[in-house]
């Protein structure tokens, strides 16, 4: 059976996490063998990086350095973790992939889709997932539970202004319709069991 990369993106507080989760054990009740990962981390090395990325200043790193450090932890990622499983014949279910750092340091952070494109070349060879599914929510609900989940405690990312999170949103949306055969908007509103099954159906044309 082929094996398949998917990701799942979005802004704070869409529960890509949570859905991650749902959809791999969704799937592995159709016998599908599914490997769950995330990104920054997924390898050691990029587990290594990621506390370097999510702790800390908001301020530690620039928006440059960012896209370095997001490109180095993705390089590791897919070199030890990634790959390895696709060619395994595995399903590989990521939380958070390239498009996170096209929307927070490309888009969102200035340093532009082009660059953070170039890096995601050299670092990783260019791999892309089969299908991205982004969750959407309204900035106010998406705001509402990444403060509920973060009690008052974001990460150096999350922790940033409503203003830039909103160029966060807007990115991913432009980036579904730009590419609609890899990447579908999903509506993140509802019951966990809801938002799973419109998630199942946006890969119906990939499950067997």
């Amino acid at each position: 059976m082929s094996a398949r990369f998917i990701s799942l993106e979005g802004g704070e507080g869409v529960g890509k996490s949570t859905q991650a989760r749902r959809l791999a054990d969704a799937l592995r009740t159709r016998g599908l063998d599914v490997l769950l990962t995330r990104e920054p981390g997924g390898s050691p090395g990029a587990e290594a990086i990621r506390s370097l990325l999510l702790e800390g200043d908001a301020n530690r790193w620039s928006p440059g350095a960012e896209a370095l450090l997001f490109a180095a932890a993705r390089a590791d990622h897919v070199t030890r973790t990634i790959d390895p499983a696709l060619s395994e014949g595995q399903w590989v279910i990521c939380d958070r992939f390239l498009d996170s750092s096209r929307a927070y340091q490309g888009m969102a952070g200035g340093v532009g889709d082009a660059a953070i494109q170039n890096l995601h070349q050299i670092g990783s060879d260019g791999r892309l997932p089969d299908r991205t599914l982004v969750l959407a929510l309204t900035d106010t609900d998406a705001a509402a539970r990444a403060d509920a989940r973060d009690a008052g405690c974001p990460d150096r990312i999350g922790g940033r202004a409503s203003d830039f999170h909103a160029e966060v949103a807007q990115a991913f949306r432009d980036f579904a319709r730009d590419d609609p055969e890899r990447i579908r908007l999903v509506d993140a509103s509802g019951s966990e069991g809801e938002v799973t099954e419109r998630l199942l159906a946006a890969l119906a044309d990939l499950l067997p």
